[in-house]
């Protein structure tokens, strides 16, 4: 079974695990996520480009905050996967970072459920993905159960 749910409209890649650890392109990057030094590498890679797009302070540190849910859920629910950065531009002309966070884990059997604040497969709090989806500026997230999940996020100045 799979399920989309798209919050706003936008464009959405979808990432692959590549295996790679961290691969460099056109300033943008490729993080291979497998454990919690991969998590920091990939804040800090965010971080870095979204200063680099001159993001201010506060919406750097959320681009830092949500590539840390999506890769701690890589690690939480499919043991490893890919965390992409890429620089981007909206039609209006603003500049931003899409981020996709991608793996080949047992998926997610009921998408719209993992949506709803306080609600967790793993007795957390329930705050990841939700989170996620409400600091974003666009949404996506395909998952099929048995062959992974993508969440593409976009983030904007």
């Amino acid at each position: 079974m799979s399920e989309n749910v798209r919050v706003n409209s936008g464009a959405s890649s979808e990432g692959r695990f590549m295996g790679q650890h961290i691969d460099e392109l056109s300033g943008d990057a490729r993080i291979s996520i497998q454990d919690i030094e991969d998590i920091v590498q990939a804040r800090q890679k965010g971080r870095s480009l979204a200063q680099e797009l001159n993001f201010s302070p506060t919406q750097s540190t959320l681009v830092a905050t949500v590539i840390s849910e999506l890769a701690r859920n890589i690690i939480l629910y499919a043991g490893n996967g890919l965390i992409t950065l890429t620089r981007i531009k909206s039609e209006t002309g603003r500049e931003g970072l899409q981020i996709v966070a991608s793996d080949n884990g047992p998926g997610i059997e009921d998408i719209s459920r993992a949506l709803i604040s306080g609600y967790s497969s793993s007795g957390g709090l329930g705050l990841g993905l939700p989170g996620v989806r409400q600091l974003a500026d666009e949404f996506h997230i395909k998952s099929v159960v048995g062959y992974g999940t993508t969440v593409t996020v976009s983030m904007f100045r």
